[in-house]
């Protein structure tokens, strides 16, 4: 047989589990039965009402004493999706094939409980239709969405063309005076900023669809008010294969919305100090903009279209609440899951001198015949050009591992880009398309992102990146982007003056005499070296003391230094991140430095190019952002609606794992910690607090944590025919991954590089052993050589078993995950047993000392 013929053959059987990315079907949570009535005629357009409470008010009441700049920075954080509503709306859905079902998140009738089930924030500004003041009496003239303000142009213009985005009217700061004049004078248009209006969830915005088709809609829907008609499967008979294809995976059906992102809707956030009463009902002072969201399920937005049998959200769907997969999109098939970063005290957050740093930046014109690769301006924009060039720079390093290491602005850009702007323009045809198995075709691989060529072809690009030093600006000198201590939360909280020593006092009752001062000694001795930004000595430190320009605690409370993650412990997976080296995706953001970066010894994964590593993160105001860790492990695992199964809107998976049996199969139930309900009072994140604090000091009494699939993946492959009363396979097989495989292990699988080894093996035998003996000892290579063609002959033999036949060559030669898994890691909160030898009385002592900072 030919290469193509074998890799044809394996391509269908060994990645059977990848046919489930093209299945869409029921949603993600429950809906009502439809409404029987048909509403007549378009609805009537729902006009602002005088004095009414939901208006843009609030907002912009919040930009109080901000420089303009800053107040520009931050209308784009919280507004701006730069194009990516068609992103979310199209392209999503066609390359990436998952589905999103916004109804189901974004739904007005579920307003109440959006924060409960979804962990989202809702826009202080806008109403459920119906309700008091309200300007829409009826879910029929929002489309079943909230009414926000804007909607009273917007809402004119479904299924109309001509809508003027309120970003057109956006009111720009003065550029900065040091800028060459042609990038002074020629800013991008900021109608392709794409603000849209709210859809009623705060960072999530919604935009008129001038190809929605009234009549249609009703005709699938019943009526105008609902989308349970598009968001419904094909079929109510499990037996047939239309049972897992939804409508909204019809391409002929237009919503009357598009939606986007913005930055904002993870990093809005409830104030710490300053909390809602109701987390439902929030007021515009219980907000903050970057303080990032520790409550949101966004993994389970994005894929809120699919069936919880699917592979995508068996795999994808268990980052923890506040934690969000950054490359589950661009995928380097690694579980990525990372906390949402908290950015405070940004102005003394540690920087980097010296760094060499390959990037564009701002000139007045270019050198006569260079290249654009090297030096472009801006057509029709006089004195408007770019220059790429390596200088020595001062640099923050940003993610987890320090990847973004460009420039603060360069970070901030590339967040755009990670959330689906430019994304046709410039960046989906330089993702893995995981159902690519011909590693000759495009998208086998990822390649990397241009930031020349996406500058040139994208507007919306070039709007952001006009405006960067504006948000950089609102993180640095905004009051949302500043600390909030204990003793300020609590001081609101009484309504009452309380003060530094009411704290220590406090504290001291509850964690025994002396101990905040004896836990800044402990913190000293055992913290300081990884967790304060000056240098040592740290005796004599005062940790609380402010900076004379800033205004803000002097100490950021972490060095941002890069460690080894061999060196910290932890769940290593999100330090083997790649897609920032070169080659990859992201591989223009990273700097020279990065790049060169010492290989960390002892990891058996991939993890060169600057992988391998995680910074040393800020401490402060730890006690409103437990749990701990890059992925939200250590500490009381966290839901909304109380952890009950058989609760439709509740998606907590529970993680808790038996170590003490093979395969870490689920702990019994009984022995299964209950989650924590959602509870951001202050009180609710002091005790969380607490508990993630006695987790991370006694890692030897922590329950180990692996999540886990919680329902089969069933696949079947193979064409099907239907006679009219059942469908029949022709030919084919089935596939099925059982409830209790570890979910990380299963999207860490390099399938391509085993399918392409499954070929060698077969076809060239002697060229796979020779390629394994690059990875591997000449005894381990030849071993697992042998074992690739036992499992090609076993597959052959009966596709059906796949899963079972590579997961018993994995017994007999465990060197296979290593050469064809990304992360082979398991127990996801490890590590960090610093401070497991402090005496009780010190563990306390340390606890109550960082409650203070």
């Amino acid at each position: 047989m030919k290469t193509s013929t074998w890799l044809g053959f394996f391509s269908i059987a060994a990645l059977a589990a990848l046919a489930g990315l093209t299945q869409q079907p029921d949603t993600a949570r429950a809906t009502p039965a439809p409404a029987a009535e048909t509403a007549p005629g378009l609805p009537a357009t729902a006009e602002p009402v005088p004095d009414s409470p939901y208006t843009d008010a609030g907002f912009h009441e919040s930009e109080a004493n901000l420089s303009p700049s800053a107040r520009a920075g931050r209308e784009i954080w919280f507004k701006a999706t730069a194009g990516n509503a068609r992103f979310h709306t199209y392209t999503f859905q066609q390359r990436i094939t998952a589905l999103i079902d916004w109804f189901g998140v974004l739904r007005s009738d579920a307003r109440d409980t959006r924060f409960r089930t979804w962990g989202l924030i809702n826009d202080p500004g806008c109403c459920k239709p119906g309700s008091a003041g309200c300007p829409a009496k009826s879910d029929e003239e929002t489309y079943g969405f909230d009414w926000c303000p804007g909607d009273e142009a917007l809402l004119k213009f479904v299924g109309k063309p001509g809508y003027r985005d309120p970003a057109c009217d956006f009111k720009d700061a003065s550029a900065a005076a040091n800028d060459p004049e042609g990038h002074q004078k020629g800013r991008e248009d900021s109608c392709n900023l794409a603000f849209g209006t709210s859809t009623g969830a705060l960072g999530f915005r919604k935009f008129p669809n001038p190809r929605f088709d009234a009549a249609a809609w009703k005709q699938i829907n019943g009526r105008l008010g609902t989308w349970e008609g598009y968001n419904r499967t094909l079929s109510n008979d499990p037996a047939r294969s239309d049972f897992k294809v939804r409508k909204l995976a019809d391409a002929s059906v237009e919503p009357p919305f598009l939606i986007g992102t913005a930055c904002g809707s993870c990093h809005i956030a409830f104030n710490p100090a300053k909390p809602p009463l109701d987390p439902e009902h929030p007021k515009w002072e219980n907000l903050s903009g970057l303080i990032g969201n520790q409550y949101i399920r966004v993994s389970e937005v994005l894929i809120s279209g699919m069936p919880h049998d699917d592979l995508l959200w068996q795999v994808f769907a268990h980052a923890r609440p506040g934690t969000s997969d950054t490359s589950a999109i661009p995928n380097d098939q690694v579980n990525n899951a990372g906390t949402i970063n908290a950015l405070i005290n940004i102005v003394q957050r540690p920087v980097f001198p010296g760094e060499k740093v390959n990037r564009w930046r701002k000139v007045a014109s270019c050198p006569a015949a260079t290249a654009e690769s090297v030096c472009w301006c801006e057509p029709g924009k006089p004195g408007k050009c770019w220059e790429k060039s390596i200088q020595s720079e001062t640099v923050h390093h940003i993610l987890k591992g320090g990847g973004d290491s460009i420039g603060a602005v360069g970070a901030i850009q590339r967040v755009y880009f990670n959330i689906g702007s430019c994304a046709e323009q410039c960046w989906v045809n330089h993702l893995t398309d995981l159902r690519q198995l011909d590693p000759q075709a495009r998208n086998f691989g990822q390649t990397p992102f241009d930031l020349g060529q996406c500058r040139r072809d994208c507007p919306n690009f070039r709007a952001i990146e006009d405006r960067l030093p504006n948000i950089l600006d609102f993180f640095l000198t905004a009051p949302e982007g500043q600390a909030r201590d204990l003793v300020e939360a609590r001081a609101n909280q009484r309504g009452a003056p309380y003060a530094q020593a009411d704290l220590v006092r406090d504290l001291e009752r509850d964690f025994g005499p002396g101990a905040v001062s004896r836990g800044q000694q402990v913190f000293v001795a055992n913290c300081a070296r990884c967790h304060a930004s000056g240098k040592p000595p740290f005796e004599a430190v005062d940790f609380r003391a402010l900076d004379a320009k800033s205004g803000l605690r002097a100490d950021w409370l972490g060095n941002d230094v890069p460690i080894p993650v061999s060196e910290v412990g932890t769940y290593r997976c999100r330090s083997l991140h790649s897609n920032h080296v070169r080659g990859h995706i992201w591989e223009q953001f990273a700097d020279e430095d990065y790049h060169a970066r010492k290989t960390v010894s002892g990891i058996l994964e991939p993890h060169d190019g600057g992988r391998g590593y995680y910074r040393n993160v800020s401490l402060l105001n730890l006690w409103a952002h437990a749990p701990f860790l890059h992925n939200n492990a250590i500490g009381p695992e966290l839901c909304g609606w109380g952890g009950d199964k058989a609760n439709p809107y509740e998606l907590y998976r529970s993680s808790y794992v038996d170590t003490s049996q093979p395969g870490n199969p689920p702990l019994a139930k009984d022995k299964q910690p209950a989650c924590w309900t959602y509870d951001p009072s202050v009180d609710g994140r002091f005790k969380l607090y607490v508990a993630s604090m006695q987790d991370l000091l006694n890692p030897a009494q922590r329950i180990p944590k692996a999540t886990k699939v919680d329902q089969d993946i069933v696949l079947d492959i193979g064409p099907r025919i239907f006679d009219g009363q059942e469908e029949k396979r022709l030919v084919g097989f089935t596939v099925r991954v059982p409830a209790g495989a570890t979910a990380g292990n299963v999207g860490n699988f390099r399938h391509k590089d085993f399918i392409v080894d499954l070929v060698r093996a077969k076809l060239k035998p002697k060229e796979l052993e020779a390629r394994l003996a690059t990875v591997l000892p000449a005894a381990e290579a030849q071993k697992l050589a042998a074992e690739m063609q036992d499992i090609g002959r076993a597959i052959v033999s009966d596709p059906n078993r796949l899963v079972e036949v590579v997961k018993e060559a994995r017994t007999r030669a465990p060197a296979l995950w290593q050469v064809y898994s990304s992360c082979s890691a398991e127990i996801e909160n490890d590590g960090h047993r610093f401070g497991e030898d402090l005496s009780d009385a010190d563990k306390n002592a340390l606890t109550a000392f960082l409650a203070t900072l």
